[in-house]
């Protein structure tokens, strides 16, 4: 088992999982954070510490299209380990569904 990072992180990009991460396998894109399905050791701290509730074990049901989204992602982006504040705009956007199709962000983001 392994954790993944969902449709709700897409615009919000809370970091507060990426501080607690004790093996630091959370991976930046540009409006979203994925985790390294190899590099997780499953130990769940990072799931409550997100405040859109984005992030799911991997065993929940109808996840496989954010399990491919991870592991693909996680080996193109840069490695966060520091946490940094949201986007000014993360509020609104927290809830809003449908975000893969219309604003998530294949470009990289600024890692550490």
């Amino acid at each position: 088992m392994t954790y993944v990072v969902t449709d709700n992180c897409i615009r919000c990009k809370y970091m507060d999982c990426v501080e607690v991460c004790p093996v630091d396998c959370f991976y930046e894109g540009a409006n979203m954070l994925v985790i390294h399905p190899d590099e997780c050791i499953d130990c769940g701290v990072c799931e409550p510490e997100c405040p859109a509730e984005a992030i799911k074990p991997d065993t929940e049901p109808g996840l496989e299209r954010w399990i491919a989204l991870n592991a693909e992602y996680a080996a193109k982006w840069p490695n966060i380990t520091v946490k940094r504040e949201p986007p000014a705009d993360a509020k609104e956007w927290d809830g809003v569904p449908g975000k893969l199709e219309t604003q998530f962000s294949p470009e990289p983001g600024q890692g550490d």
